[in-house]
């Protein structure tokens, strides 16, 4: 026999500070429950007419004029400005364009090239094996283009990368180390200073992953010294489906770094078009081909509501989110494991709940309007996305869960 969960949803969305948001998301106010905001973000409700002033008086009024006017520069302005909101970062690093895929390998490639003309006898990536699937199979073609090896750190799937493991994994042939801020399967929040540290102490360079931090869970990457950084903007960033992704180079290597992917918009004067390869100055030489300006204008708007809020803000309320969600599951849901960090300061803003036949549950609860997502081995994961999600919606999709488990 269950028993009830000792707070109430809704004196819980009656203290939320940051409630109000809700209403400025297209299909908050519906009643189906949404789990996978960590997947896919719901879009800003101004997003719409956002996208059609954009196409009626920037596009159809401006046409080719918009890029001298605003577009050309829009992957570095609107880098600057998510790296002030979201990253802990000084502008000029940060630059929106492409996939996250096509970022990993820019500058993953980038990174064990420079080490390799500078540092020749380092021939290693570290990476764990629970890293996200895109950033090893990228890590495994880069090792197999340039001569390398992998090292692989073994990880619990419901926890993720430790210092300790790291500092086992790293010495004198590592090259880069490659690693995930927020574990995508546990929801593990990587103790990023720390680890940089380790990574830098082994004289190696560090690339870390944010698609599942970006928006939703503070980072400070000057203060970290972070070398290299990618992330994506559809998740937290509700930029949309396939919204560009974002690259950071620490300035202090923009110069030391070649990229592999040479554009013509990342060139030092695009428009001459001569018969040579000159990088420009600074973020903007690892930009590759034409930005994708109409998949920016939905991220802008969720950037403005993200300043509006203040990221600590929204992460303490995700804080809240997964901890009340952890609470229900305790109550609710004796048959379950929980794969994520109990320690709400070691978990991101997901958590994964573990059981046989959450394959099947995920599949029923889809029919039921209620959104998680699936993970293997056995894990469901719920995805809180901060200022769109009611405790009320947390309540009613681990009651369904619950129900579809039964």
């Amino acid at each position: 026999m269950t028993t009830a969960p000792p707070r109430t949803a809704a004196a819980l969305d009656a203290a939320d500070p940051l409630a109000h948001f809700r209403e400025r998301f297209a299909g908050a106010e519906s009643e189906l429950v949404y789990f996978d905001g960590n997947s896919l973000g719901r879009p800003v409700a101004a997003t719409a007419d956002r996208l059609a002033a954009f196409v009626r008086d920037e596009w159809g009024g401006r046409l080719i004029r918009g890029w001298d006017e605003r577009w050309m520069d829009l992957p570095t302005t609107l880098g600057d400005d998510l790296a002030r909101i979201c990253l802990g970062a000084a502008p000029g690093q940060t630059a929106v364009g492409d996939s996250t895929t096509v970022w990993l390998y820019k500058l993953m490639r980038a990174a064990v090239d420079h080490v390799a003309r500078t540092e020749p006898g380092r021939t290693e990536i570290v990476i764990d094996t629970d890293n996200f699937p895109t950033d090893r199979y990228v890590a495994e073609g880069i090792a197999a283009e340039r001569g390398l090896s992998l090292r692989w750190i073994e990880v619990d799937t419901s926890t993720g990368v430790t210092a300790d493991q790291l500092r086992e994994a790293v010495g004198e042939r590592t090259a880069l180390v490659v690693l995930n801020h927020v574990a995508y399967r546990s929801a593990w929040l990587a103790d990023a200073p720390e680890l940089t540290r380790i990574a830098h102490d082994a004289g190696a360079l560090v690339l870390w992953d944010l698609c599942h931090s970006a928006g939703a869970v503070p980072t400070a990457l000057d203060a970290w010294d972070v070398d290299l950084a990618v992330g994506c903007t559809y998740k937290y960033l509700n930029g949309g489906p396939g919204s560009p992704a974002f690259g950071y180079v620490n300035a202090r290597l923009q110069g030391e770094l070649t990229q592999p992917i040479q554009g013509w918009m990342g060139h030092a004067d695009p428009f001459r078009m001569g018969p040579g390869y000159t990088p420009a100055a600074g973020i903007r030489r690892f930009i590759s081909g034409t930005p994708p300006i109409l998949g920016m204008v939905a991220m802008q708007a969720m950037l403005e509501l993200v300043e509006e809020a203040g990221l600590e803000a929204i992460r303490a309320k995700s804080v809240a989110l997964t901890s009340y969600a952890v609470e229900l599951a305790d109550a609710m849901l004796p048959e379950v494991t929980l794969a994520s960090p109990r320690d709400p300061a070691q978990r991101g803003g997901h958590v994964t709940l573990h059981h046989e036949r959450m394959r099947e549950v995920t599949a029923r609860l889809w029919e039921q309007d209620v959104i998680p997502d699936y993970r293997d081995p056995g894990g469901l994961r719920i995805g809180l996305s901060p200022l769109s999600t009611s405790y009320d919606e947390v309540e009613r999709g681990v009651a369904a869960v619950a129900e579809a488990l039964r």
